[in-house]
């Protein structure tokens, strides 16, 4: 903050005060301890800023460096709550951001995730006549590029007898309007593929034992309470040999990189989330909630407890997102 000059009230043309300057006088003093008391709160600004930049470094720290909860509490980014309230205040974060989500995440990433979710995609190499279920999904981004894959798809012969399905299961309703709009504005509704949009929960999902040829979930996993829940369910809704592909965002193994990243993610996106969401607590809780996601090793250890065969994982944008892939059977 700027202070004026205090002299701008006196005329620089007087060399003695006329008759009832003391007025003038009162003001210019009333002006400078009012600009004494701004740069008092400039300071504390300042101090309470630089404060909060030690805390946020000091808490992702912590939650690198501790466990989750396994008892009646759980993470909601850094911040325990009963295991009964998670879902329904991460459906609340969900709720509030699903008209930007998509633009967010634009912003958020520079564009990147559009690169993150082609990768991902092009792993999965869809083929014509396979069934495909996307969790988290609402908004549509993975499975219209799984329609746009299978459309483009011209040299692995169609699964005889099936007609291609795709179901975008999300536990958040207005997620899943989001996505239904996008697809009758953009077509994915009538270009061939039985696309399907069914709330439910990723620890409890309304599909049938051995119905899908492939499971995707893209950003969505870290936001259940219970992660080895909704492997399992994974499990068992994928077809023997089916596929698993989860992208993520994970720990940044370089620590400089890591400590640009923080600065990044506690003090640009909770604004922009502000700025361009009007909702920056929504924000916060997902740059925290990365923070108390497991490392990229550790997802890979649970998936293969879950049952899963050929467990990989890839780093793409220098570890900021990991690709883990694995197959049933």
């Amino acid at each position: 903050a700027h202070t004026r000059p205090t002299h701008s009230l006196v005329p620089h043309t007087l060399t003695r005060p006329p008759p009832h300057t003391h007025i003038m006088w009162h003001l210019r003093g009333r002006w400078g301890q009012l600009a004494a008391t701004r740069t008092c709160v400039l300071v504390h600004h300042l101090s309470v800023r630089r404060a909060s930049t030690e805390a946020s470094a000091a808490a992702s720290a912590a939650a690198e460096s501790t466990p989750a909860d396994n008892g009646a509490f759980v993470d909601f980014g850094f911040t325990k709550v009963p295991k009964t309230e998670k879902a329904t205040l991460v459906g609340g974060v969900f709720q509030r951001v699903a008209s930007r989500y998509d633009l967010m995440n634009d912003l958020m990433s520079g564009g990147l995730h559009r690169l993150w979710k082609k990768s991902m995609v092009q792993r999965l190499h869809p083929v014509r006549g396979a069934h495909f279920l996307d969790v988290a999904g609402g908004t549509g981004d993975v499975a219209f590029r799984i329609v746009d894959a299978v459309q483009a798809c011209r040299v692995v012969p169609p699964i005889a007898g099936q007609r291609t399905s795709v179901i975008v299961c999300d536990i958040n309703p207005a997620m899943l309007r989001v996505g239904r709009a996008r697809a009758q504005v953009e077509g994915y509704d009538r270009k061939g593929v039985d696309l399907s949009w069914v709330t439910g929960d990723a620890e409890e999902l309304p599909v049938a034992t051995e119905s899908v040829d492939a499971y995707t979930i893209a950003f969505g996993i870290r936001n259940v309470t219970h992660i080895q829940r909704a492997l399992a369910e994974a499990y068992r809704v994928l077809k023997e040999g089916g596929q698993f592909l989860c992208l993520e965002f994970t720990r940044v193994p370089n620590p400089i990189l890591r400590a640009l990243y923080d600065q990044y993610s506690f003090h640009i996106i909770p604004v922009l989330g502000d700025l361009v969401a009007g909702d920056r607590p929504s924000y916060q809780y997902l740059v925290e909630s990365i923070r108390r996601f497991p490392p990229q090793e550790a997802l890979a250890d649970m998936i293969r407890e879950a049952g899963f065969r050929r467990v990989s994982y890839t780093n793409m944008t220098a570890g900021v997102v990991a690709l883990h892939t694995g197959f049933k059977g």
